[in-house]
């Protein structure tokens, strides 16, 4: 029995998890499903946006499903990743069939180093008008990510890993980075590696994607690229993520709470869906999470999406009619 702590959220959070939720009841699978409160709404009423007995149930179960968080966000899914050390965050970006993208052959996995770099939140004010933030990269941290990526792609089947950096300005932080990665790649001969600048790197994404198959970069360039790649198949309502660590897991959406579409039952569900799926592989349950996505691609190809896809379902009508497909 895997233990599932989860977590709607906030805004659009509740409407994506009850939809997503919907399609994951179409199969007997040994979850055990705790529900939790974080987010904007749980700062207002118990005076924490991570309640102290969500924190420790996320810290007892296998994984955390989460949804999406307002304004609190860096108090509840950053935190949370700190907390639960999920050092590795993977965010797919693939093209599927009915959906009107900018290519229609790309399939990308980013692996982002989700616990170091800028994103630690070392910053400081040292004089009036002047302010610092310190970017940390361990080789540790370097290592324990390019190793994931590694074996990410020999699980995957996939045939190259690509990592991004800024080694030839900041030469120690990147020029770390870049070199661990090499001598990583060294021990996964089959597997081809290169590099590119973060920079170039943006440029080829959008001229062409598909030289790109694993992408392994830093916290903060993981963040903005996988954003970009996103927009190359449809946007960040088809963006999925799981955060991963060697004793704990959460599977999140790549979108926000959305407030302006939030209790009008129109959010996309795909990103929440498609989450779920990345979950379900995750604990190795791949036929059942294969079904559910090639049952969304069939609602895609159908037409049968919310007005934001080119649709005009709800978001519960569009979660089943990906159901009834299963």
């Amino acid at each position: 029995m895997h233990r599932i702590t989860v977590i709607p959220g906030d805004g659009i959070g509740k409407e994506v998890m009850d939809a997503a939720m919907l399609v994951l009841e179409k199969f007997d699978l040994p979850f055990e499903f705790v529900w939790m409160e974080a987010g904007d709404e749980a700062l207002k009423k118990y005076g924490k946006a991570l309640p102290d007995e969500t924190l420790e149930e996320c810290l007892r179960s296998d994984a955390v499903l989460f949804g999406a968080a307002g304004e609190t966000a860096a108090d509840v899914i950053v935190r949370l990743r700190f907390e639960l050390e999920t050092f590795a965050n993977i965010r797919p970006a693939k093209s599927y069939r009915g959906i009107n993208c900018l290519y229609k052959d790309v399939d990308i996995v980013i692996v982002r180093e989700n616990t170091e770099c800028l994103y630690k939140g070392l910053e400081f004010e040292i004089a009036d008008g002047v302010t610092e933030g310190i970017r940390v990269i361990t080789k540790k941290g370097s290592e324990r990510i390019a190793k994931f990526a590694f074996e990410l792609a020999k699980k995957e089947g996939r045939k190259k890993v690509t990592a991004l950096h800024k080694a030839n300005v900041m030469k120690k932080t990147c020029g770390l980075f870049r070199d661990v990665c090499k001598k990583v790649a060294l021990s996964y001969p089959e597997i081809e590696f290169n590099d590119y600048y973060i920079d170039a790197a943006c440029m080829y994404l959008v001229m062409n994607p598909q030289r790109f198959d694993v992408i392994v970069t830093t916290n903060m360039f993981g963040d903005i690229v996988s954003d970009l790649a996103a927009g190359l198949v449809g946007g960040l309502g088809l963006a999925p993520s799981a955060n991963i660590g060697e004793k704990h897991a959460i599977f999140e959406p790549v979108h926000g709470s959305a407030p302006d579409i939030a209790g009008k039952g129109i959010a996309n569900p795909s990103a929440m869906i498609l989450t779920v799926c990345m979950m379900l592989r995750h604990f190795n349950y791949t036929s059942e999470a294969n079904r559910i996505e090639k049952a969304l691609e069939e609602t895609f190809v159908e037409g049968k999406t919310t007005p934001d896809l080119g649709g005009n379902l709800k978001t519960m009508e569009m979660a089943r009619e990906v159901a009834k497909k299963i």
